[in-house]
């Protein structure tokens, strides 16, 4: 499985932390969220977090891309799979995050996101990477550019 980010300090110790991560598109646009806790950086992201315990990945798939942005989606394919190492404040620990992301289109909006702090913002397909936080993200929203995905 690739890696991006920081390789893992020798001796610490990381939880694994399994997410779901969205390329969700609508014409030449892609869905974005933008985390923006006044207590941690700003930061936009793919819409998707971690798998609740007893949840599946699909059901958790559309539970996290509602609460991030109010859409509801449509996934279409599994894309990739990357994992990395980071140090997550709001849950105080070390984690190995490995990251599921899968295709989408975005089928309507139900209303604002429920999560806190949360924005949904759609950018061009072209721009978005470099507009992506996360450098996993950013790397597959450049592979499903070149791939010639659209919406």
């Amino acid at each position: 499985m690739r890696r991006f980010g920081n390789l893992p300090e020798p001796g610490r110790h990381y939880i694994p932390r399994v997410g779901v991560y969205a390329i969700i598109t609508k014409g030449r646009e892609i869905l974005l969220t933008e985390q923006s806790d006044p207590s941690f950086t700003t930061e936009i992201q793919l819409p998707g977090g971690g798998i609740d315990a007893g949840e599946q990945r699909l059901p958790a798939l559309h539970r996290e891309a509602f609460e991030e942005t109010g859409w509801k989606i449509a996934p279409i394919k599994h894309f990739a799979t990357y994992k990395r190492y980071t140090y997550m404040p709001e849950y105080d620990l070390y984690a190995m995050k490995i990251a599921h992301i899968y295709l989408c289109q975005a089928v309507r909006r139900l209303g604002p996101p429920s999560e806190p702090h949360h924005k949904e913002m759609w950018a061009p397909l072209e721009s978005a990477a470099d507009m992506l936080g996360p450098a996993g993200d950013a790397h597959y929203v450049r592979r499903f550019i070149r791939l010639g995905f659209s919406g």
